[in-house]
């Protein structure tokens, strides 16, 4: 397939994603929704109350959202960088790592909601606690992936890196991390909605400031719409942040692609 034919193929999947949205939106806006689902106007807000809603609150939700960003892009960095750590030395000496990768998983499956308990248990209710439940399972991602793109090698890449003299050192920097890269920037993607996800999350009870806080406030005072704004200004986060990451990997997989050719 040609360059032009592939940008047109996009071009055609962007512009039918636009119309299918525009088309849930005046349904919504006109009740179709409301009727489908069964829901009163109180229970799902019209779009238009939302973005009213969202201008006359602007700055006050900006400000929550702000905070809840500093916490999860804080733990993405701090889990991504503690679960590559973990991985290399994974990698590096098998017969630990396998018991190391285990673990990680383990504690991947502990639910958000307890994880954030034990968190805020662990380091009070200040940002801290939020950024340590993020961190967790960032950790795991980058974990996991890193250490596959670290010992899923290429046939043969290994032993001709045997037969060139290289030493462990040479080895890393120069085959299992290029070939690690893919997977860690699958990390960080994964991260992103985690990550972000973590920290509303962890801020549902135990917080005074924050999305997830904002979110549950408004629920109990019956302010759905300004909880449908939370709701979506988180949304554009969750896809702003994944465009970047996408943005990178577009770039750095281009220089992977030429450092392998």
């Amino acid at each position: 397939m040609t360059k032009a034919k592939r940008l047109w193929k996009k071009t055609q999947d962007l512009i039918l994603a636009l119309v299918l949205g525009v088309i849930i939106v005046f349904a919504w806006q006109q009740g179709g929704l409301h009727y489908l689902l069964g829901l009163k106007p109180y229970q799902l807000s019209y779009p238009s109350d939302i973005i009213r809603t969202l201008n006359e609150n602007f700055s006050v939700i900006m400000s929550n959202t702000v905070w809840t960003l500093k916490e999860a892009v804080v733990g993405i960095l701090v889990g991504s960088l503690i679960g590559f750590v973990i991985a290399v030395f994974a990698a590096a000496f098998p017969k630990l790592g396998v018991g190391g990768i285990s673990i990680v998983t383990a504690v991947n499956a502990i639910p958000m909601i307890a994880m954030a308990s034990i968190m805020n248990n662990w380091f009070g209710m200040e940002m801290a606690s939020k950024v340590a439940v993020v961190a967790v399972f960032s950790m795991a991602s980058m974990t996991l992936n890193a250490y596959r793109g670290m010992t899923e090698l290429p046939p043969f890449s290994k032993d001709l890196m045997q037969i060139c003299a290289a030493g462990k050192v040479e080895t890393f920097f120069k085959l299992q991390l290029p070939n690690c890269l893919p997977y860690m920037l699958t990390a960080l993607k994964v991260s992103t909605t985690t990550g972000l996800m973590s920290a509303i999350c962890s801020e549902f009870f135990t917080s005074y400031k924050g999305i997830g806080y904002q979110l549950t406030a408004s629920i109990k005072l019956s302010q759905m719409s300004v909880a449908w704004a939370y709701i979506l200004v988180a949304t554009l986060c969750g896809v702003f942040m994944y465009a970047i990451i996408s943005i990178i990997e577009r770039v750095a997989l281009k220089w992977h692609a030429s450092q392998r050719t």
